[in-house]
């Protein structure tokens, strides 16, 4: 997995991946943003849900966590074992929205991930244990759950992305 030097090289890294991820939906009409195809696991809609999803899930924990709340990691009434229930709790969600919309609100969690990052001091950012929300068995520090909630999945998504248009355009 890839590392980080300090907290700036993360915003930088979130950002990077975010933009290229986030270009690919210029040119998928809004029309289409549910159109299955066999090649591809997700539609447009479900692809920026799954993000929306992780992403509002990740901001939800910290926020949480520091009002002294108890967290549900990854949510309430769902074990890692299960993750599949989750993302269509994920589909569900958003079913309404338009690309648009999903990518307005998906530009706002990002940017609310990239402030979160931002105001945390390094030692909680890049040691393990210093959030509830975070320690696993794992023990993965926070900046561990932050990229493979972004920016691992920014990668691997805009890849779906473009097969999807590939085939679907």
């Amino acid at each position: 997995m890839q590392s980080y030097a300090n907290k700036d090289e993360l915003i930088m890294a979130i950002n990077t991946s975010y933009q290229k991820y986030i270009t690919e939906f210029t040119d998928i009409p809004n029309h289409l943003k549910d159109k299955r195809i066999a090649e591809v696991d997700r539609t447009p809609a479900e692809n920026l849900s799954y993000q929306l999803g992780w992403l509002t899930a990740l901001l939800d924990w910290e926020e949480n966590e520091k009002a002294g709340k108890h967290v549900d990691v990854p949510a309430k009434g769902y074990k890692w074992n299960n993750l599949g229930e989750l993302y269509h709790s994920f589909y569900a969600t958003y079913s309404d929205y338009s690309l648009e919309a999903l990518i307005t609100l998906l530009n706002a969690r990002v940017a609310a991930l990239c402030n979160l990052v931002a105001s945390l001091p390094e030692d909680i950012l890049f040691a393990p244990n210093k959030r509830q929300w975070a320690t696993t068995n794992a023990q993965w520090p926070v900046w561990k759950w932050v990229h493979i909630n972004s920016v691992a999945p920014f990668k691997t998504f805009r890849t779906k992305i473009r097969k999807w248009k590939k085939y679907a355009l």
